[in-house]
């Protein structure tokens, strides 16, 4: 698990360059008197960070709770799939969205949540949705969340300063947007997506459910807009954004067909299968 290992490394030093960055602050302003005060502060904000920042990122999502008694085969599912994870059963949230998506966030093995759209459990098949479900609880697994949720909310909330600039706004999106999307680059790698979905193929004894949805799930995404902050794009399973600016600058999701194919050449003889069925 070094992928695991990597994420609570980046996790630490995200808490650790807050820390530095407000004990400068705080030197400059009153010597260590200040810096004692301003690294206690920055402990706080981070703490309440983690605790607070996947509720923040399922809000700007518009996701609600989903209850047990509203999608009872859904939930099984997730249960099913997160214990042969080896993690605790996330709480399930729907997003209001026809567009079929997916996200994860949340603190980590033990507390998590995943989010899905009503378009992905209207479209998906039923091998396709668990599919995009262990594609999402592979990224608990593998502690891709914290990262993804700091990363994401951080910027977000650094792209929204840009609104109280007034008649400004447009020249602050022009300085903060590359800021806040070099954060997101800086926190969140591609190849956590290969490794998610190699992850999930083997929870569900089979990578073919997740590399149909992936297909589905691009060919939706170029009919379908999807509104909402391009800084929550790590989030999802996959970029739902345009490729307009500034969208374009928070993608770190690989192409799909590179994927797709990745996912396939884990069952290298399924062609073949394919084709005898056809004959038979």
């Amino acid at each position: 698990m070094v992928l695991a290992a990597r994420n609570i490394v980046k996790a630490w030093l995200l808490v650790l360059a807050l820390a530095g960055l407000f004990a400068l602050l705080g030197w400059l302003i009153d010597g260590v008197r200040g810096l004692s005060i301003f690294v206690f502060c920055a402990l706080l904000l981070a703490a309440g960070a983690y605790w607070s920042f996947d509720r923040v990122a399922l809000g700007m999502m518009g996701a609600r709770e989903l209850p047990l008694g509203e999608a009872p085969l859904l939930h099984s599912t997730v249960e099913r799939l997160a214990s042969r994870a080896g993690i605790l059963k996330p709480r399930l949230y729907l997003i209001p969205d026809g567009l079929p998506i997916a996200a994860a966030t949340g603190r980590g093995v033990r507390s998590s949540s995943l989010a899905v759209s009503t378009g992905c459990v209207a479209a998906c098949t039923p091998a396709e949705l668990e599919g995009v479900l262990a594609h999402e609880i592979a990224h608990v697994r593998l502690h891709d969340v914290q990262v993804q949720t700091a990363a994401a909310v951080a910027s977000a909330v650094l792209l929204e300063t840009s609104r109280i600039g007034g008649w400004l706004e447009r020249s602050l999106l022009f300085v903060l947007a590359p800021i806040a999307a070099a954060c997101v680059h800086l926190l969140v790698s591609p190849k956590r997506e290969f490794a998610a979905d190699r992850f999930a193929a083997g929870l569900c004894d089979s990578p073919h459910g997740l590399a149909d949805a992936l297909t589905r799930l691009e060919q939706a995404a170029e009919l379908v807009e999807f509104e909402g902050s391009p800084a929550t794009e790590p989030m999802f399973t996959i970029n739902p954004f345009a490729e307009e600016w500034p969208a374009r600058l928070f993608v770190t999701h690989p192409p799909l067909a590179e994927r797709v194919r990745r996912l396939r050449e884990l069952d290298p003889a399924w062609r073949d299968r394919v084709h005898d069925e056809a004959a038979a």
